[in-house]
C-alpha cells in the first residue's frame, strides 16, 4: 500500500525544525488551501468560521482522493499569513486590526476540480457560511527565516523583536514577503506555555 502523502514528513525542514533561534531555509512552491480575513483570532467568528470551513473542504477532499484516486493524504496542520494595513499595528499586537490567509496544505495532484467538488459536499452536508470562500493558492516563499517557537502566542514578540533588530541586519537581509506561523499543537488541548509554532519570514538581500 502506498503510504499517505505527510506534508510534514516530505518537507521536514519545513514543518520539523528543531531549531529555536533563526535559521534560513529554502522553502519550496507549494499548494495550499486557502481563506482570507479579518479581525481578532481570538474574538471574530469570521476568524472561526474560516477555520471551520478550511478543514471541512480538506477532510472532505482527503476523503474524495482516497475514494476515487486511491491516493490518500494527512491533513497538514493550520497555518496563517499575517498583516496589517499599518504594520505598527500589527507588532503591538493590536488585533481587532489584524489581516490574514488561513491555509492548509494539499498535495499536488489536488485539482481545482476537486476542490470545488469538495466544496459542494461540504455544503450539502453542513451549510459553513465561509466554504464558498476557500480558494486554491500556490506559496512560493524561497530563503526565508525560520524558528520552532515554544510557548503562547502572545509571548512570541521577543522573538521577531529579535529577527527584525538584530538577524535581518546582522545578515544583511531584509523581508519580502508575510508573517508565517504553522501551528504544531492544538490550542485547544496544549497548554500555552508548551504549543509549538513555526514562525517564518520570507527575506532577500539587500542591494543597498
Amino acid at each position: 500500500m502506498t503510504a499517505k502523502y505527510d506534508v510534514k514528513r516530505e518537507f521536514k525542514k519545513c514543518y520539523a525544525p528543531r531549531n529555536t533561534d533563526w535559521e534560513l531555509v529554502d522553502i519550496p512552491e507549494m499548494r495550499f488551501l486557502a481563506i482570507d480575513g479579518h479581525g481578532d483570532p481570538n474574538t471574530s467568528a469570521t476568524y472561526r468560521h474560516a477555520v471551520e470551513a478550511l478543514y471541512a473542504v480538506a477532510y472532505t477532499v482527503k476523503f474524495a482522493s482516497k475514494g476515487d484516486l486511491g491516493k490518500d493524504f494527512v491533513v497538514g496542520p493550520l497555518e496563517g499569513l499575517w498583516w496589517a494595513d499599518d504594520m505598527d499595528d500589527f507588532r503591538a499586537r493590536i488585533k481587532d486590526n489584524w489581516l490574514w490567509r488561513l491555509l492548509i496544505n494539499i498535495p499536488d495532484w489536488i485539482t481545482g476540480e476537486m476542490i470545488q467538488g469538495a466544496k459542494q459536499a461540504a455544503m450539502a452536508k453542513k451549510a459553513l457560511p465561509a466554504v464558498p470562500k476557500v480558494r486554491s493558492e500556490a506559496l512560493h516563499e524561497g530563503i526565508s527565516a525560520q524558528l520552532l517557537h515554544i510557548g503562547s502566542y502572545d509571548d512570541e514578540t521577543p522573538k521577531l523583536t529579535r529577527l527584525h533588530h538584530e538577524f535581518l541586519p546582522a545578515n544583511k537581509l531584509r523581508e519580502v514577503g508575510l508573517h508565517h506561523e504553522i501551528y504544531l499543537s492544538d490550542p485547544r488541548r496544549t497548554d500555552p506555555a508548551k504549543l509549538r509554532t513555526i514562525l517564518r519570514q520570507p527575506v532577500e538581500a539587500k542591494t543597498d
